[in-house]
């Protein structure tokens, strides 16, 4: 009977526990439920289910651009049909019935921009408006203003006009494009098409992107672009505008997903000296320069391909510094130069006049240089450059050395090539097909003027250059080369001796 007893006893104790243990997981897996709804509505939070409040709110201030230009009127029948056709005389015929040929006629073209502040100055691209005699700003309230130019700005792609209003303006403010991270919510808004005001919402789908330009800093989007949208706000979802809608890549001309917005972080520092001068004023270091790659890294033996490597110092600010051809920029004003774009950006941004630390790697140790920037936009516009005197060179002998044969420069060679007579190097008279050489891009014609950072203007020269690099235990040697007075630098390999 106890034993019995007992036995039943153990057996409900076995139960409590089973279903207590299924109580456990009950509650368990009722809050694992509660917690994954929680971070579910949190990412639900993050995507709104409709972006029309956020429409609402920026509309007012993104306006269409219409504008008109006078143009050449059609060709003459030499346009049109080969000379000597037997159309010649119907098509003269036709375009004589029709009034002059040559006649100018108008030309309209659409366009987007926005309204940047309530006095009214509008932000839209340059090859919007670029070449119109008259600019025609719609509003969305359907407000019609004639607009003027206020500045250009064809690097970047951005111009800044100005319409005169009895009221103030609704406006946009600028975010920071720096802050936009890939897979943030963006709506692009504007006149695609010519169909009036529209909005398209995508992701950021890169950032920092090239395309041609010297200052490009785009940010790439799926958000639906065409041809009209030019101009236009793209828009985080606080209603800032992080970028300027600017080009499309597609086969077709429309929107096939991949978008371009120039970075608001470039668009304000140019509308500000629009603004302000009416002109960009950019800083000027007066070098040219390229990139750092792995094989002229281990040429110059450098511990990392990174910098902006120095080809050649013209009259300007640099060369009064005292930088040299063959110095590796390795910081400017503070910050630390990746490549040459990041070099060109920190530059431009930088003010005009201002004197800055540039931290230079120059064979093997660190110098720092403070240059006195100028102005880039005046410097373009001088377009200034040296000629050299020319000299009677040595007679002429001629060796293969890295898969090229080479010749000191010569008059001969100078004529014979297109290069500058009285120039010193080694002019390359032929290339091997079949050598690093020529897969690097030397040419017939090209002269090089140093090999590891030292003038050459004999084969012996380059000899020297070579077994010093040997003894040096390096496998690659520098070469500065010149084409069309444009230099750059190539490393080629020293193979075995």
């Amino acid at each position: 009977m106890t034993s019995h007893a007992s036995a039943i006893a153990r057996t409900g104790d076995d139960d409590l526990a089973r279903r207590a243990l299924g109580y456990f997981w009950i509650a368990s897996l009722s809050v694992l439920f509660l917690l994954a709804q929680a971070v579910f509505a949190a990412a639900q939070g993050n995507a709104p289910r409709s972006f029309a409040d956020l429409a609402d709110r920026v509309s007012p201030a993104v306006v269409n651009i219409t504008t008109e230009t006078m143009v050449e009127g059609r060709a003459g029948p030499e346009g049109i049909v080969p000379e000597g056709s037997p159309f010649e005389d119907f098509f003269r015929e036709f375009q004589d019935r029709n009034g002059p040929g040559q006649r100018p006629r108008r030309s309209s073209a659409l366009g987007s921009g926005f309204v940047i502040s309530e006095d009214g100055f509008v932000v839209t691209n340059n090859h919007v408006i670029e070449g119109a005699d008259e600019i025609l700003v719609e509003f969305f309230s359907g407000e019609e203003l004639p607009a003027e130019v206020v500045g250009t700005d064809p690097n970047t792609d951005i111009a800044l006009l100005k319409v005169e209003a009895e009221t103030a303006l609704p406006f946009v403010s600028f975010g920071d494009s720096d802050g936009a991270r890939v897979g943030d919510w963006v709506i692009a808004m504007g006149n695609p098409l010519g169909q009036g005001f529209s909005v398209s919402a995508g992701i950021v789908s890169a950032r920092n992107r090239a395309l041609s330009g010297t200052y490009d800093d785009y940010i790439q989007t799926d958000a639906a672009i065409n041809r009209g949208n030019s101009g236009g706000p793209l828009f985080n979802l606080s209603g800032e505008v992080i970028g300027v809608n600017t080009a499309i890549l597609s086969p077709t001309g429309g929107s096939i997903g991949i978008g371009f917005s120039m970075a608001s972080n470039v668009v304000t520092r140019v509308v500000d000296q629009l603004r302000e001068f009416g002109e960009t004023r950019r800083g000027w270091l007066g070098v040219r320069i390229q990139d750092v790659t792995e094989d002229v890294a281990e040429a110059m033996d450098l511990a990392a391909a990174a910098g902006a490597l120095v080809t050649d110092v013209p009259d300007g600010p640099a060369k009064d510094a005292g930088m040299l051809s063959g110095d590796v920029i390795v910081r400017f004003d503070g910050r630390d130069v990746e490549d040459t774009r990041s070099l060109v950006r920190q530059v431009g941004n930088t003010e005009v006049g201002k004197t800055v630390r540039v931290v230079v790697n120059r064979e093997g140790e660190t110098e720092t240089l403070m240059v006195t920037l100028g102005r880039r936009e005046d410097a373009e516009a001088s377009g200034s450059e040296e000629t050299p005197e020319e000299e009677a060179p040595e007679a002429p002998s001629s060796t293969d050395l890295l898969g090229l044969t080479l010749s000191p420069a010569s008059p001969e060679l100078a004529e014979e090539f297109g290069f500058e007579p009285g120039s010193e190097g080694l002019v390359v008279t032929e290339v091997d097909e079949a050598s690093e050489a020529f897969d690097k891009g030397l040419r017939a014609g090209d002269v090089i003027t140093e090999a590891g950072q030292s003038p050459v203007a004999e084969i012996a020269d380059l000899e020297d250059r070579i077994a010093a690099a040997r003894d040096a235990g390096r496998t690659s040697i520098l070469l500065l080369i010149r084409r069309n007075d444009d230099p750059r630098f190539v490393a080629l390999s020293l193979g075995e001796e």
